[in-house]
């Protein structure tokens, strides 16, 4: 057997071990694409609309919790598993957020606080709990150079000070520094 097919073999087996776990915390979740659901189709429509079209790619790249519900693109069954490891990790901060503010007070946080863009601080910081465990898993199952990779680093800060998310942080220093620490927090918490 092939590196590559032992890894995929082992992201499966992590795959099938957290959908286990979520299953367990979570009994009503499941996962649906987003291609196929009306909700999502609608909520793709607004996006584009309020963001100018600077979010294009709601239906194809990003995953998206409401309620228990995680909605994927259509590519999501052939992401390396190891990538839908990493994101439900980050997921289920979410989930664990909407169950500790309950569905109204974390939708109230995440979309209005202070305001639905621009300035969306309840967002940005609902989200950077949610990229620590992104960088926390990132450490632990693909390593310290995958962590550490500047694609990594420009990718997230963009999350927050581009349109994808509606420019919920836009104060690129802050995010950088953010994440700055954030992965000197990670390595520190590996080397203990």
């Amino acid at each position: 057997m092939s590196r590559r097919e032992l890894h995929a073999r082992d992201g499966e087996a992590l795959y099938a071990a957290i959908l286990t776990e979520l299953a367990a915390e979570f009994p009503a979740f499941r996962i649906v694409t987003k291609e196929r659901d009306a909700l999502s189709r609608a909520i793709d429509v607004g996006l584009r609309l309020v963001t100018l079209g600077g979010q294009r790619e709601y239906l194809t790249r990003y995953r998206t919790v409401l309620g228990d519900t995680l909605y994927v693109p259509a590519a999501w069954d052939g992401t390396d598993p190891t990538d839908r490891v990493i994101c439900l990790r980050h997921e289920r901060v979410h989930l664990r957020q909407r169950r500790r503010l309950t569905l109204v007070g974390m939708a109230a946080l995440y979309l209005l606080v202070p305001l639905p863009l621009g300035l969306a601080y309840g967002r940005a910081r609902l989200e950077w709990e949610a990229y620590e465990e992104t960088l926390r898993a990132t450490l632990e199952l693909k390593g310290e150079a995958a962590m550490l990779d500047p694609e990594l680093r420009r990718e997230v800060i963009a999350q927050f000070t581009g349109p994808a998310y509606g420019w919920m942080w836009p104060f690129r220093a802050a995010v950088e520094r953010w994440f700055d620490e954030a992965v000197a927090r990670r390595l520190a918490e590996a080397a203990r």
